[in-house]
Order: structure tokens, then C-alpha cells, then sequence
């Protein structure tokens, strides 16, 4: 299912990168008189092929962007890491050190295993975002029901009282 899931996540994103770059064109030609419009015009272009790209080979651009996000979480965990011990004085410094670190491991761990790991990384980090957002909702609609029950039960009293 990860895997699915890369695919239609960068098919979505190359089809949003199209749509972006003909948008941007389209802006550039109203933009009559301004000194950048060729340069407007060459940044909406790129849009447009990297979208195609990702559209014709979405096994190649999840590689692609897998290794990208790889790279990153290496150098935020590594920033996270001089930051907690810039914080070291304070209480809880170890948590930016420790997620730091951890950033460090999922970086070296997609790296090992690309490129296979642009197969399943974009689809998995997808999907646990999903599974944490739709958590985020149900407790959320929870604690509004809670809410909900506690003002009407006190609205009830309140008129019994009277």
C-alpha cells in the first residue's frame, strides 16, 4: 500500500507542479513592463517539465525526492542537536537532543536503503501523517462533544433551578 501511495503522492504533486507552472506563465504574460518577466517565464517553464517529469517516471522522482528528504532529515537533526546542546544549561535540553538524533537515524536509515527505500518512504510518511491527523480530528470532535454535553448539562440545571 506504501508503495501506491508514493505513486499517487508524487503523480498528485507533478500534477500540482503542471498547474503551478501554467498558472505562473499565464501571470508572467500579464506582467507587462516588469524587467523580470523572461526570468518569470523560465521559473514557470521548469515548473511545467519537472511536473511532466514526475508525471512520466514517479519511480525515479519518488528516488529522487526519498534521497532529498533523506539529506534533510540528516541536517535538521544534526541543527537539532547543536541547538539542544547550546540549551544544555536548561531543563529538558535532552528532547531537542533526542529528536535530533532520532532525525539523524530515519536520514541514515532511508539512505541505506535507497533506492528501494523511494518506493515506500513518501507513501509511509503519507500515510502516518494521515493516521495522525484523523487522530488529531477524533480527539478534537471528542473533547467538542464533552463540551457540548457539559454546557447543556448545565443548562439544564440552571433551568430546574428556576
Amino acid at each position: 500500500m506504501t508503495f501506491g501511495l508514493t505513486l499517487a503522492s508524487v503523480l498528485f504533486f507533478g500534477i500540482l507542479l503542471v498547474v503551478e507552472g501554467i498558472v505562473q506563465l499565464v501571470d508572467a504574460f500579464k506582467c507587462q513592463g516588469w524587467k523580470s518577466v523572461l526570468w518569470h517565464v523560465l521559473i514557470a517553464l521548469l515548473y511545467v517539465w519537472g511536473g511532466i517529469v514526475m508525471i512520466i517516471d514517479p519511480v525515479l522522482a519518488s528516488s529522487v525526492l526519498t534521497l532529498m528528504l533523506a539529506w534533510i532529515l540528516i541536517a535538521v537533526g544534526v541543527f537539532r542537536a547543536i541547538m539542544a546542546f547550546q540549551l544544555r544549561p536548561a531543563d529538558g535540553w535532552f528532547w531537542p537532543l533526542l529528536s535530533g538524533l532520532v532525525s539523524i537515524l530515519l536520514g541514515a536509515m532511508i539512505i541505506a536503503q535507497w533506492p528501494v527505500s523511494g518506493l515506500w518512504v513518501i507513501g509511509l510518511f503519507v500515510a502516518i501523517e494521515l493516521i495522525f491527523n484523523g487522530w488529531g480530528y477524533v480527539f478534537i470532535a471528542l473533547a467538542a462533544r464533552k463540551a457540548g454535553q457539559a454546557e447543556s448539562a448545565g443548562a439544564r440545571a440552571s433551568t430546574t433551578a428556576a
